[in-house]
């Protein structure tokens, strides 16, 4: 009888655990998507917007790496990693935004067998020792698979800018659809095994994962009490308990979501204090050899690849920041093109792994306000340097030139200011001058002439060009 209330007593904990664990887990995602909607030009709150990219160890550890400096503020991700050695991958489990919609969307149950070898999940050490070991070479490109800016990526440069075309008609980029793709891929993959992504792809849960092999608290089973009904395997998210092991946990699989203890008939499982270090088998040990060295032979396809095609790049880029800046410092967050008031900062798509969605400044789209500084301020890595707005007015990004093929002043029989009167640098780039059109009436009229000396690149000329297509007036890089 006693044995039955102490049972008892353990079942409504456990369960008390589950939903503190699901309360947690809103509460982070409530609070990143705070953060992200917040991410606005002049907003101040009490909180840092990039505070989850500080908190991601995968972040800090590559962008400090590739630009071979200290950074501050990802000294935080520090607090994830002793995280993980207390009690394992409790941020996949409790804090991480992307782990919460992956738990949320639907899956195939564990005990429907897709046929997927464990050795699949070697797969997540294969991508984080290609990010580390591109990150010491000295690129960054393959950050974009660490989930937090996936997710910051595709809500603020796809989903929210949908949103404003469809309701508010505002400027739309087509071409970040490819970056929905991406993430509705991550999400579909919850078809074949939940949680996917965790197990098998995501480069942080690599690194949290083989830090928790040597956690303190840990999953633990009494052999007395288990009864061998599965039950513990089937609820298991991730597929960390083994069955064929006694039921023990795979730690570095293992999201301390309490599932298992919850479901436990018997409250056979629990989580407590362990000294005992699992030594890995020998084959998990080769196979883990096996993802290191074709690691390395992706990261330095990368490095030196694409050193041509960024010789030669042509793309526009933000105030404050250079290809070499971003090719080191940028992790493709997407926090500068959430904060841009205009929407002119879009994630690069020019065919280029090595600048695959760092920011690039489309000027028919939009343009880059003259009173801003917003993209400097909020770059978690300095990948963008904090210009003030004064220094920032005067920084050159590109110059302006005219296609007297297009321009209406030379075209038609009819005069065009447009470009004159929008351009914002106070003795103005653009000027009109007298005689030289060539096209029918063009002869004598007054057409647009732009002073190289003066122009910073802006955009506003080439957005406001009333010309169809192709923009009369374009703004190209130095």
């Amino acid at each position: 009888m006693a044995t039955d209330v102490i049972t008892k007593k353990k079942r409504v904990i456990s369960r008390k655990w589950v939903w503190t664990r699901r309360t947690v887990q809103t509460l982070f995602l409530l609070a990143f998507l705070y953060l992200l909607l917040t991410t606005v030009q002049g907003i101040i709150g009490r909180l840092p917007n990039t505070l989850f990219f500080h908190f991601d160890p995968l972040i800090g550890i590559t962008s400090m790496l590739a630009s071979r400096s200290w950074i501050a503020p990802m000294s935080l991700g520090m607090v994830t990693l002793v995280l993980t050695v207390v009690v394992g991958r409790a941020w996949c489990g409790w804090i991480c935004p992307m782990g919460t919609i992956l738990d949320w969307a639907p899956s195939r149950r564990n005990h429907e067998n897709p046929g997927i070898s464990p050795r699949w999940s070697q797969g997540k050490y294969f991508l984080f020792f290609a990010v580390i070991i591109s990150a010491v070479l000295g690129s960054l490109t393959l950050v974009v698979l660490d989930p937090i800016t996936l997710l910051f990526r595709t809500v603020a440069s796809v989903v929210l800018p949908g949103l404003n075309w469809l309701l508010n008609s505002q400027p739309f980029y087509p071409q970040n659809i490819t970056l929905l793709a991406v993430f509705a891929a991550v999400l579909g993959l919850n078809a074949v095994r939940s949680r996917f992504w965790c197990r098998y792809l995501c480069p942080l849960g690599g690194l949290l994962g083989l830090i928790s092999k040597f956690s303190f608290i840990r999953h633990r089973v009494d052999n007395e009490k288990c009864i061998s009904c599965r039950k513990c395997s089937i609820l298991c998210p991730t597929g960390a308990i083994e069955h064929e092991n006694n039921f023990a946990a795979d730690l570095a699989e293992c999201t301390v979501c309490f599932n298992c203890v919850d479901g436990c008939p018997t409250q056979a499982i629990s989580f407590a204090k362990e000294r005992k270090i699992v030594q890995a088998h020998d084959e998990t040990r080769r196979w883990f050899l096996y993802s290191l060295g074709a690691a390395a032979v992706l990261a330095v396809l990368l490095r030196f690849l694409p050193a041509t095609d960024r010789a030669t790049n042509r793309s526009l880029r933000p105030p404050g920041s250079s290809e070499e800046s971003l090719y080191d410092q940028c992790v493709r967050c997407g926090e500068c093109m959430r904060v841009c008031p205009t929407g002119v900062i879009q994630p690069s798509q020019t065919g280029n792994l090595a600048d695959l969605w760092t920011p690039a400044l489309k000027t028919r789209l939009s343009y880059c306000d003259y009173s801003c500084n917003s993209c400097g301020m909020i770059c978690p890595t300095g990948a963008i340097t904090n210009l003030p707005l004064e220094l920032k007015r005067k920084t050159v990004i590109g110059v302006a030139s005219i296609d007297k093929t297009r321009c209406i002043t030379w075209t038609e029989a009819r005069d065009c200011t447009v470009c004159e009167e929008v351009c914002p640098v106070p003795e103005k780039a653009i000027r009109l001058s007298e005689g030289g059109g060539q096209g029918r009436g063009g002869r004598g009229r007054r057409h647009p002439e732009v002073k190289e000396d003066l122009c910073i690149g802006c955009g506003i000329c080439e957005h406001q060009c009333p010309v169809a297509g192709e923009s009369a007036i374009r703004v190209f890089p130095l």
